[in-house]
Formats: structure tokens, C-alpha cells, sequence
């Protein structure tokens, strides 16, 4: 096997590994949700209305499992639990603003809006 299929490989090979961090319909979302700020559960979903809080719980626990967000449990009555992104999810914005920013052409061009 030659050198350009090793390489082609490895870009496989990677961008699989992007994708299955960032894969379904509600971890960008969650993401996006929580570039805007550090979240608590609840207010992530009602940034995202339509997701159940069963999902958004597996969801978040996948992407703390991914390091791409921290969970903070504070000491306090009830106790209370927050959302904040990593540095790891911060080398992921310049990728995050170029999905936002196709998505919207995408929607201009296609959907109309």
C-alpha cells in the first residue's frame, strides 16, 4: 500500500472520529447552547425546546465522556449542577462558526429563508 492510501486512510480514519463526537441531531445544539455561556440543565433546554430531558441527559453525558464539556456539581441545597464547555471544545470553534455559517446559506439557498 502506497503513501496516498495511508494518508487517505488516516483522514478517514480521523474525520470518523470528529463525526462520531458531534454525531445526531442534538450535540451541536447542545454546544452551540453553551458557547453562549455556562448552563444549567434547564435552561439548556429551553434553548433546545424540542429536545426530551432523557435525550439531553445522554447527550450531555456523552459529550462529557468526549471532554468536550465539563460537568460541575456545586454544594449547595438542592444541588446544583452546571454545564460549561472545555478548551478541547474551543478547538473545535473555527469548525462549529463554518457548520453555522454553511447552514445558513443552506437555508437561504434551499429552504428559502
Amino acid at each position: 500500500m502506497g503513501q496516498k492510501e495511508d494518508v487517505c486512510r488516516y483522514r478517514l480514519m480521523v474525520s470518523r472520529d470528529a463525526l462520531e463526537v458531534v454525531q445526531g441531531k442534538w450535540r451541536l445544539p447542545i454546544i452551540i447552547s453553551l458557547t453562549h455561556g455556562n448552563k444549567r440543565f434547564g435552561e439548556i433546554q429551553r434553548d433546545i425546546s424540542d429536545i426530551s430531558p432523557k435525550m439531553l441527559s445522554q447527550e450531555l453525558k456523552a459529550l462529557e465522556m468526549n471532554k468536550i464539556i465539563n460537568r460541575t456539581l456545586y454544594d449547595s441545597m438542592p444541588v446544583t449542577v452546571e454545564y460549561s464547555l472545555t478548551p478541547l471544545r474551543l478547538s473545535m470553534e473555527k469548525m462549529v462558526d463554518e457548520l453555522i455559517n454553511w447552514g445558513m446559506h443552506f437555508r437561504k439557498e434551499v429552504v428559502g429563508t
